[in-house]
């Protein structure tokens, strides 16, 4: 075995404590919004090996930045994936991809998170965000259009409800979009979606260092500020202004 081989089997065992029960069914879950073509067989390769990681795959992207770039977006089942998650997901990537050889080009490959702002590719991705804002594409037309803005409602069985923002006076503002007809879904980026992911980051710190048993970070405080003591030049010009008050007297 080699030293790659061992170190890629210790990221995959240091990420599988992490997995317990109501996880695994999210990280289990299946996408709905998938990619075509040279992407979709980059996913083939890489899901099940992210899966076997703890991680989820989100999205793959392929762009020609420079020369070509494959973007591989995954995450755990709670959302998040930091930069020992990426680094941890490229080690383990890049020697199968190498095997499997799904593009016939040189190309670079970028692990990242899927950002705030991100793509809506699984049912519970749309649940989570309930309340925020999202774009989204249509594969195919409904009601005589392509592309949606607006706030997500929920979930009806295959269908995703969106209250709009850009319906017209003579259109329906409440929508139902066939989740199987989706081609692309991303949050928009707003002040409530920004306070939220802050808000849950820092809950995770939280629940992190409660896990590992260490202390809760301490207080933001600053002292208050006291008034510096006088010097000694101060002191006799002060007492030289008192000295003259009292012969004026």
């Amino acid at each position: 075995m080699t030293p790659a081989q061992t170190r890629r089997q210790t990221d995959i065992a240091m990420t599988d404590q992490t997995i317990g029960p109501d996880s695994a069914d999210l990280l289990n879950e299946p996408r709905l919004v998938i990619e075509p073509g040279l992407a979709a067989r980059v996913c083939a390769v890489a899901e099940p090996v992210l899966r076997g990681m703890g991680y989820r795959l989100v999205r793959v992207r392929i762009s020609a930045a420079a020369g070509t770039t494959v973007q591989v977006m995954a995450e755990r089942p709670d959302g998040t994936m930091n930069i020992d998650d990426c680094e941890a997901a490229s080690r383990a990537l890049s020697p199968v991809l190498d095997v499997a050889d799904p593009i016939d080009r040189a190309y670079r490959l970028e692990i990242s998170s899927p950002g705030i702002d991100r793509p809506l590719v699984r049912r519970s991705d749309f649940e989570r965000h309930l309340g925020h804002v999202a774009k989204v594409e249509m594969a195919v037309a409904e009601q005589g259009r392509k592309r949606f803005r607006g706030t997500l409602l929920g979930v009806d069985a295959d269908n995703l409800r969106l209250r709009r923002d850009d319906a017209k006076a003579d259109e329906p503002t409440d929508v139902l979009l066939p989740i199987d007809n989706i081609d692309e879904a991303r949050l928009v980026l707003t002040d409530a979606l920004i306070a939220e992911s802050l808000r849950r980051g820092k809950v995770a710190e939280r629940e992190l260092r409660q896990n590992l048993g260490l202390a809760a970070p301490a207080p933001n405080y600053r002292a208050p500020k006291r008034d510096p003591k006088p010097t000694k030049q101060q002191r006799l010009a002060a007492q030289r202004v008192n000295q003259s008050h009292h012969q004026g007297d």
